[in-house]
């Protein structure tokens, strides 16, 4: 089967930035917001019984290491061979793998919970449902799910340089908060709480979604 384009420019873009982007965007620069809430999601899943939980669009690993710090069975999967070899560097003790969003070599029901911050926003709209409903596959009965994405009036964007000035070929897509809750709930996911963050010195929006798989169907 053949890759769709738009992964192919997701995984050539980030191996070619990966290096400027564990630089620019350490752990540390997690705004107090987004560290509000992974606590508040970390907690909620420690509480739940814990269990294994996917970091899905890992990156560098830093966000899988903060999750573990906080006490969650955390590992991470990007797209990326150039990220999981950072993240495999510099949080040895932690799991990586290679892998797509669209397609995850993970058991189905196997998860606790998932993590899915800012990995999502170069999905063409017509491939999220297929990443969505593999996050419901695989989480399991009452599992939990943070999404963090950029968000608009369907915008559509492909900046050519980023993190540095290094050359990319990935597109941006800005959903409405609306338009995520429903590709969610058709993918069996229930939003239970939602968070829009205006940025107006960036000129944008990002929203960050707690969402569970229900108990029982």
């Amino acid at each position: 089967m053949t890759e769709p384009a738009f992964l192919s420019a997701v995984r050539e873009s980030y191996d070619t930035v990966a290096d400027s982007y564990t630089e620019l965007y350490p752990p540390s620069r997690l705004d107090p917001i987004g560290r509000a809430m992974l606590t508040a999601f970390a907690e909620i899943v420690r509480d739940a019984g814990g269990g294994p939980v996917a970091d899905l669009g890992c990156g560098p690993g830093g966000l899988t290491g903060l999750l573990a710090g906080m006490g969650l069975d955390a590992f991470g999967v990007d797209l990326s061979p150039r990220m999981v070899e950072l993240a495999r560097r510099d949080h040895p003790d932690l799991r990586f793998e290679v892998g797509s969003m669209t397609a995850l070599d993970l058991a189905d029901a196997g998860l606790a919970a998932i993590l899915a911050f800012f990995s999502t926003y170069h999905t063409p709209p017509e491939h999220l449902p297929t990443i969505y409903a593999e996050f419901g596959r695989t989480l399991a009965p009452g599992g939990r799910l943070l999404l963090g994405t950029y968000i608009g009036d369907d915008d559509h964007f492909r900046p050519t340089q980023a993190y540095g000035g290094h050359p990319v070929s990935y597109e941006s897509y800005l959903l409405p908060a609306e338009r995520i809750v429903a590709l969610l709930a058709d993918a069996g996911l229930v939003v239970t709480a939602r968070l829009l963050v205006e940025k107006p010195e960036a000129k944008r929006q990002y929203a960050i979604f707690l969402a569970q798989k229900p108990a029982r169907p």
